[in-house]
Formats: C-alpha cells, sequence, structure tokens
C-alpha cells in the first residue's frame, strides 16, 4: 500500500509530534551518518527539541571542532568579500581621481591659456560647477577672517575704551583734590604790608 503524502505542518496531538520527533531525528542522523561513511564528508548536526533538550552528531572529530572550523570558513568568506568589495571601491575611487585630474589639468590649462577647445561640454559643466564650489569655499573663507577681525577690533575697543575710562576717573580725581586743598597748606603765604612813608619822591 502507498504512503500517502505528509502535510507539511504543525502536529497538534503531543504524543504524535513526540513519536515524530524521535522517529524523523533517529533517521535524520542515520542519513547524515551514511553520506559521512559513503562521500567522505564532515558532518555536524544540532538539534533542540521543544522541551530544549539536546541532540548532536559530529561524524569526524568533535562538535566544537566543526564549530570552530565553520567559524573559520565563515570569517575567511566574509573577509574575502570584504576584501574583493574594497578593491572595487578603491579601483573607482582612484579612477574617479584620475578622470578629476584630468579634469584639473584641462581647467589650469583653461585658465591660464583660454583654451577651451580640448574639453567637452560635460568637462565645462563639472569645471563650472568645481569653480562655483571653489568661490563658495574663499567666500565663506574671507567672511569667517573678516568677522575674526572685527571680533578682535572689538575686543580692542573695549579695552581702550576702559583704559580710558580708568584715566579719566584719575584726572577728576587729581583735579579734585587740587581743588579741595586749604591755601594756608600750600607754605607760600606772605602778608604783604605797604608803609606809605616807604616811598618818597
Amino acid at each position: 500500500m502507498a504512503r500517502g503524502k505528509v502535510q507539511l505542518k504543525r502536529i497538534e496531538n503531543p504524543v504524535h509530534r513526540q513519536v515524530t520527533f524521535c522517529k524523523r531525528r533517529a533517521g535524520l542522523l542515520k542519513k547524515a551518518k551514511e553520506l559521512s561513511i559513503l562521500c567522505d564528508a564532515e558532518i555536524g548536526i544540532m538539534i533542540f527539541s521543544t522541551h530544549g533538550k539536546l541532540y548532536e552528531l559530529a561524524t569526524k572529530g568533535s562538535m566544537e571542532g566543526l564549530i570552530e572550523r565553520y567559524m573559520q570558513s565563515t570569517r575567511e568568506v566574509q573577509f574575502g568579500e570584504a576584501e574583493a568589495k574594497l578593491n572595487l571601491e578603491l579601483q573607482e575611487e582612484i579612477m574617479n581621481l584620475k578622470q578629476e585630474i584630468q579634469l584639473l589639468q584641462k581647467a589650469l590649462g583653461y585658465i591660464y591659456g583660454g583654451r577651451t577647445e580640448d574639453m567637452t561640454l560635460d568637462e565645462l559643466h563639472s569645471l563650472e560647477k568645481h569653480l562655483e564650489i571653489w568661490m563658495y569655499l574663499i567666500r565663506s573663507a574671507k567672511t569667517q577672517i573678516m568677522f575674526q577681525e572685527i571680533q578682535l577690533l572689538k575686543n580692542k575697543e573695549g579695552i581702550l575704551t576702559a583704559a580710558n575710562e580708568y584715566l579719566q576717573g584719575k584726572i577728576l580725581e587729581h583735579t579734585a583734590a587740587i581743588v579741595e586743598m586749604p591755601p594756608d597748606l600750600t607754605g607760600y603765604s606772605y602778608p604783604l604790608t605797604i608803609q606809605n612813608d616807604t616811598f618818597q619822591a
């Protein structure tokens, strides 16, 4: 009697599910051992049951050795892919830099010689874009320098204003001290006495 096709979905009956698990697990491990013997392959299988119990099979060596070999192999593959991607990116970057250098050389020839015959429309557009970027950077740098110089001048103005106020205060204090000084403290008080008989004609 032919066996019917098994519908692949979760078995709801826990007893039937456990029986199927045990049978199929044993069959899977048996097939793995046969494949290892027939084809001289290294096979590692880990199975966790619904209750968390671990079943494992390492046909050659230990499971730890197989896992370490697997990790090393995946690292080598990832490193190889990363290296290939990096090389591709570097080649693209080199090509872009070469094109930019050629464009800049042509641009310098145009700037100093005024010759545009050797430049294509795309190169002229690119040169125009570069010039706009350079002008923006130059204006930004000039604005920054001017702002810094203005700030320095403002700081100097503040220092000079403070010094001026301080000196004005000192002058006012000195003037007030001279005005308030009593006359008899000067030491130059001479009483004048004039006698009429001193002057004779």
